[in-house]
């Protein structure tokens, strides 16, 4: 399980080996997304709260990077945060996040990147419940759900 300074870490020191690593041009990422999803995945914007598709799902199944389809985040692990974005507690495992600090906007966090692409994803917060605390915040432009069969 990663917890807070495990995040940290891989921040200050260095991620994960992704299990693949996915690189394209940008007229290839253009070709391959929304103009939405590009901006958002590939020059790390984000989406307004409480209007991405996936902030109040509850269906069963593994979310993926909208741009190279690697495995996120079960949705067990998804939780209602309240802050307009869909959370999850904890990556699928733990070389599909890639971590960095981020200093914009006067204050610095930590971003979350799909470990495979580079796609930004969001932002990771230590005010999540237990058992990591962790707050993977996601837009939703930049996954999609591969829904469980029965």
């Amino acid at each position: 399980m990663i917890h807070w300074n495990d995040v940290i870490r891989f921040a200050t020191h260095g991620n994960p080996t992704p299990d693949k690593r996915v690189k394209k041009t940008e007229e290839e990422w253009k070709a391959i997304l929304t103009q939405e999803q590009f901006r958002i995945t590939r020059l790390k914007g984000t989406e307004m709260p409480g209007s991405g598709a996936f902030c109040h799902a509850h269906d069963a199944g593994k979310y993926k990077c909208i741009c190279c389809d690697n495995e996120l985040f079960d949705s067990t692990i998804k939780f209602n945060s309240g802050t307009g974005w869909p959370s999850f507690t904890q990556p699928i495992r733990e070389n599909a996040i890639k971590y960095e600090k981020d200093g914009s906007y006067g204050m610095v966090r930590v971003e979350v990147m799909c470990n495979n692409c580079d796609g930004h994803l969001g932002h990771v917060f230590e005010d999540g419940p237990e058992p990591s605390g962790l707050r993977y915040c996601i837009n939703s432009e930049s996954i999609d759900l591969v829904k469980e069969t029965a």
